[in-house]
């Protein structure tokens, strides 16, 4: 189940999955695998480093995202911070370097430094505030 997983995953860069799309995704169609089973092989990719796990609060499940060696946010000297929709739950990548401004700042007159992997900020996402 390991290469049908990641051959998955691959065609879908930059998305933020859990254990249940992924296995919704194979039960459609009509290959099923078992959540223990992709559990087991997500954390093996995690370990790999293949794969990004992503846990933001007690109330969420476990995200997780292929990362795409050319193309994901994960390359060295880069940070990346996420926004979370309190609405729909979207979880959204945030490359800024705005935000990485405010990092340094926060480690130059502050003494604090962000770890940009685990750096979540709440709201509302575009979609949600243009639908109220």
């Amino acid at each position: 189940h390991y290469e049908e997983l990641l051959d998955y995953l691959k065609t879908v860069p930059g998305q933020h999955l859990t254990a249940a799309d992924i296995s919704r995704h194979f039960r459609d169609a009509a290959s099923p695998i078992g959540t223990a089973t992709i559990y087991r092989q997500l954390e093996r990719m995690v370990g790999e480093g293949i794969v990004a796990k992503y846990v933001i609060d007690e109330n969420s499940s476990a995200c997780f995202e292929y990362l795409d060696p050319e193309a994901h946010c994960h390359h060295e000297h880069t940070s990346c911070f996420h926004c979370k929709c309190e609405k729909c739950g979207a979880l959204i990548h945030l490359e800024c370097h705005d935000i990485e401004a405010l990092a340094g700042h926060l480690s130059e007159h502050h003494g604090f430094t962000l770890d940009p992997y685990r750096t979540v900020f709440y709201g509302v996402c575009e979609n949600c505030r243009n639908a109220g």
